[in-house]
């Protein structure tokens, strides 16, 4: 199913999360193809407070947005765990679906999810905003050229200070710990710059006694021709938000990699033995781009093999890392 190209996508919104409010909701009013029809939470007043400042119909619980006939697609950016029913809720009614990542906590059932979203002739896109920036594709480009060589290594690490107390991600049921809510970005950007062809050598998450929930961890990945990614993620440390990619004859740094603002020029460092230089690339805003990829799919029908298959490719390596992975009790 897809939307006539006259017509505009009318938005739902199942949750009121603080991502929504400040990244989703803003790119999309901001696209000329989106009219926000519906916002729904389970506190009409939070609705409220988001229709007044985004637009739509405020509603009090999720199923009066899903059964509405003027919406024709939702996002979703309730807590991972509640992710799956409310993607099948909306997919059994014959809604297109963006979903804040991750899509499920397991890989047999992200793959019921898009081979259900295939059988109804329905969009569902998972939202890793960050592969749609274009500092990235420069990266790859550089890589392509061979201004640092043959590459030898990735490392990646998204990391930052403790939340307050009572954060979803310290809830074992809603927000899943710092590996199910957000390690998945540098498991992301290695499969991004190091494709498919990876096995988890291993990995150590260290786990909180109290609340039962991966508070930060590494994992070691390696390509078939022995090029690892060394990944860092955590909710115990300093903010850090960057990669760095080792080549046969230099390096080449990023920083800002995940969460750049909108106004931020990317600063790319290359290092050689001889040779230092930073390129200045210019600002984007990611959130606009993936909006834009989910609306042109439902418009004009657009091809989502390509995004199914690194859904299905992340979901994987998560759930094979997470197997693998010592926890070690703090």
């Amino acid at each position: 199913m897809t939307v006539n190209t006259a017509d505009r996508l009318r938005m739902g919104v199942i949750g009121c999360a603080d991502i929504a409010w400040r990244r989703t909701l803003p790119a999309m009013t901001s696209n000329p193809s989106i009219d926000i029809t519906a916002i729904a939470s389970r506190d009409l007043r939070r609705a409220t407070r988001f229709t007044d400042e985004f637009g739509g119909v405020p509603l009090e619980g999720y199923d009066a947005l899903v059964e509405r006939d003027d919406v024709d697609a939702v996002y979703i950016p309730l807590p991972g765990r509640l992710h799956a029913e409310w993607i099948i809720k909306a997919l059994d009614a014959g809604k297109h679906v963006l979903a804040e990542k991750p899509m499920t906590d397991s890989h047999a059932e992200t793959k019921r999810l898009v081979e259900l979203a295939r059988s109804r002739g329905l969009v569902l896109l998972e939202n890793y905003m960050f592969v749609h920036h274009s500092q990235h594709a420069a990266v790859r480009k550089l890589l392509a050229d061979g201004v640092i060589g043959e590459m030898r290594g990735f490392s990646a690490e998204f990391t930052f200070p403790p939340k307050p107390q009572g954060d979803i991600r310290y809830q074992r049921n809603v927000g899943g710990g710092a590996f199910f809510d957000f390690g998945g970005y540098p498991v992301r950007a290695a499969l991004h710059f190091l494709g498919s062809d990876l096995q988890v050598v291993g990995a150590v998450f260290r786990c909180d006694r109290e609340l039962d929930v991966v508070m930060s961890g590494g994992i070691l990945l390696s390509t078939s021709h022995g090029v690892t990614a060394q990944l860092t993620f955590g909710m115990e440390h300093s903010y850090r938000n960057s990669y760095s990619i080792a080549g046969s004859k230099g390096r080449m740094l990023l920083d800002r990699a995940f969460t750049p603002p909108a106004t931020h020029c990317p600063v790319l460092r290359i290092e050689r033995q001889d040779h230092r230089e930073e390129l200045v690339l210019p600002a984007d805003h990611q959130f606009p781009n993936m909006i834009n990829v989910f609306v042109r799919a439902v418009l004009d029908g657009g091809d989502m093999r390509s995004h199914d298959e690194g859904t299905l490719q992340q979901a994987l390596l998560v759930e094979q890392i997470q197997q693998q992975a010592v926890h070690m009790t703090i």
